[in-house]
This record gives structure tokens, sequence and C-alpha cells, in this order.
């Protein structure tokens, strides 16, 4: 359930009230007059389900709330309440599986920006598969799979595709762009210095390496893989099950194989280098392309599911 905090000047306030009562998933509804001043207008507050949030806030920016006042949403943790049960039930689907739009748009939003932390996690999610695949040690590879932040602008690009977002999908592209170069420059050059300090040699690279060579030999199970996790990962983003995203983040090989691009391309063993690119950019498109086809399935289920449930009774 999510709380919502309107802002309606005066002369929406009416309109705004009678739609949030309208709807079959909204309860507690609360309309405190005259009490907001920046911008100012009537407070109106209430809860809505997850499965009817999306409606209602299309709604609200269907009366233009947003432009002359605004809209807040909130998570609500516990609520202990006959009404809130009452409006779970006459609401069309399930919770557990509702899709709000507006919330996903933002969350994967803020994880466009090119920040200094996202560029650190990436680096040093690189540095720590560069050793990994070195030493041919998966628990170093899977580590630096949970650690790497690359699943932000994959996922934001996925909901930037389906919205026709120009401005976030630029930024999507730039964040994974520049972060991945960045990252694999990083690790040819502790590479370099590893080697320099006796620590890792060329040889452990061109060594059998049986637990981590599927790195950079990509088959038709790479594409597999990766549809997968951009199904299971969307949906992981989609629901709020954010335990199930760590399994996600395990289960491809996007920053261990730009690991394996610059440790291969720093010791110049450029067939190796080649075939880890090449996984790169298989997992890459394997997730954005099943994450935009689970997003689409979504868009399709609720608005199917909405129709029906506001047809009228023996139509």
């Amino acid at each position: 359930m999510l709380h919502l905090r309107v802002i309606a000047s005066p002369d929406q306030s009416t309109e705004v009230a009678d739609l949030l009562a309208a709807e079959p998933g909204v309860t507690h509804l609360v309309v405190l007059p005259g009490v907001a001043r920046q911008p100012a207008g009537d407070l109106i507050q209430c809860d809505v389900v997850r499965e009817s949030a999306d409606t209602v806030l299309q709604g609200l920016q269907q009366l233009g709330v947003d432009v002359r006042g605004g809209i807040a949403a909130d998570d609500v943790e516990l609520t202990i309440s006959a009404a809130a049960e009452r409006a779970a039930e006459r609401a069309p689907g399930s919770g557990a599986d509702a899709v709000v739009w507006d919330e996903i748009a933002a969350k994967t939003g803020e994880q466009t920006e090119l920040s200094g932390t996202y560029l650190v996690l990436i680096i040093v999610a690189t540095m720590i598969a560069g050793i990994g695949v070195l030493l041919d040690q998966p628990i170093l590879v899977v580590g630096a799979m949970v650690v790497g932040p690359e699943f932000g602008p994959l996922a934001a690009l996925c909901v930037a595709l389906l919205r026709r977002q120009v401005r976030t999908i630029g930024r999507s592209v730039q964040a994974l762009v520049v972060g991945f170069l960045a990252a694999m420059a990083a690790t040819v050059l502790s590479t370099w210095a590893l080697t320099a300090a006796d620590l890792v040699n060329r040889q452990m690279l061109l060594a059998e390496r049986p637990l981590t060579d599927f790195i950079w030999r990509p088959d038709a199970l790479s594409w597999v893989v990766g549809l997968l996790a951009g199904v299971a990962g969307m949906l992981s983003l989609t629901s709020k099950k954010s335990g199930s995203l760590v399994g996600v983040l395990i289960s491809v090989t996007t920053v261990p194989a730009a690991a394996n691009v610059a440790v291969a391309g720093a010791y110049g063993v450029w067939h190796e280098a080649a075939g880890s690119a090449l996984q790169l950019v298989i997992n890459v498109c394997a997730i954005v392309l099943a994450g935009l086809l689970t997003l689409v399935v979504q868009q399709l289920w609720w608005w199917n599911l909405n129709r029906r449930s506001r047809r009228p009774a023996g139509a």
C-alpha cells in the first residue's frame, strides 16, 4: 500500500477528492483545506493499494495536479484497518504483482547518474573480477558480480525505451559506456601494477582455467542466461523483491567479462579479449531485450486487467 500526499489548488481540490473517492482501491481519504503554503492549496491525503496506484497517479496527472500542485508517495509498511482490507479486495489483481510505473521510472532514473560512487563501485568490482580471472577463483568473480552496480542503468534503459524517454536513454547508455570503459582502463593499470609487483603474471592467464574460462567463451547459453537474468531482474525491480536481484547479479557475466577484456588486453592476449568483449555485448543486449519484453508484458497484462475490471456487469 502507498500513502499519497497531494497538494491541489482550491479550484481543483473537489475534483481531486472526487477522483480519489471514486477509486475502489483508495481508503483513509482526508481533505485539509488551505493548509498547504508552498505551493498554496489544500492538502489531500489517502492510502491506495498498489494495484490501484498507477491508475490513481495517472488520473491526478491528467488533472494537472503535478503542474499546479504536487504529488508525493511513500510505502506503508504496516496498515491495521478493515477499510484497507476492503480496498484491497475491491481492487483488481494482486498487490504483489502490481507495477507502479511512476515509481519505477523515478527509481531507475536516479540510477542513470554518472556519480563518483557508481564509478568507484564498477571499477572496484572489475578489479576484483580481474584478480578472480587470473586466480581462476569463482568466489571472487561472484563477489564482483554482487558489487557491480551496472544493473541500475540497464534497468533504467529498459524503462526509458518502453516510455520513449530519450534523455534517460542517453544518460543510461552514457553511464554504461563510461562506467565500463573507466573500469577496464583501471583494471589494465592494476594488472600492470600487480605484474610489476610480481603478484600475477601472463602465464596465469594462459594456463588452464576450468572454473572461469566460460567468461571469454560465449555460446548459445550466454543468450539464455542473459535473457533469464533480464526477466528475473526486471520482475525483482517492479515487484520490489530486491532479494532476488542479488541472485540476478550473480547469474550474469557483465563485470567479469569486462574484467577479462582488460586483463587479456593488458597481456596482449587478443583472442581472449575479443571473446570476453563479445560475452559482454551478448549479456548486455540479452538483459535489455528481456527486461523490455518483461515490461511490455506487464503493461499489457495490467491494461487488460483494468479494462475488464471497469467493464459494466453483464457487458
